[in-house]
């Protein structure tokens, strides 16, 4: 008999842990969701600023240029698997030293945001550059 209720005194300790243990074992996997989808997108949208700087280098004057780096920019993000088209912005700066291309994504309506309100959020704005020198060694 006293074998029984040690088994179920066991039993009962166990669910109790969890029951203050799950919520937060819960949070924290949330937590590497948000966090992994954040820095894939992060890393996309770099990946899309290299893609466009290393495109524009081949333009011969200032509007071949922008028109090149955004033309790279939106056939990488077209197959992008994480990416969505519509919220990625595309701005150009070229000068006679350098080609600074930025490209600003807004992650606020991504479904992966949709968790974050549940743990402390990355920023909603992912923004990134990458420059390409052409010239002034």
């Amino acid at each position: 008999m006293h074998a029984s209720m040690v088994s179920k005194s066991e039993r009962g300790s166990a669910a109790i842990e969890f029951a203050l243990i799950g919520p937060l074992f819960i949070l924290l996997l949330i937590g590497a969701v948000v966090y992994g989808g954040w820095m894939w997108m992060a890393q996309g949208v770099q990946s899309l600023a290299a893609e466009g700087a290393r495109a524009a280098i081949a333009g011969i004057d200032v509007d071949e240029r922008i028109s090149l780096a955004r033309s790279s920019v939106s056939d990488s993000v077209d197959g992008s698997t994480i990416l969505q088209p519509e919220a990625v912005q595309v701005a150009v700066a070229s000068d006679a030293g350098a080609i600074r291309v930025t490209v600003t994504y807004d992650a606020t309506e991504h479904p992966l945001m949709a968790l974050s309100n549940l743990v402390p959020s990355p920023p909603r704005v992912i923004r990134r550059e990458a420059v390409v020198r052409t010239g002034g060694y």
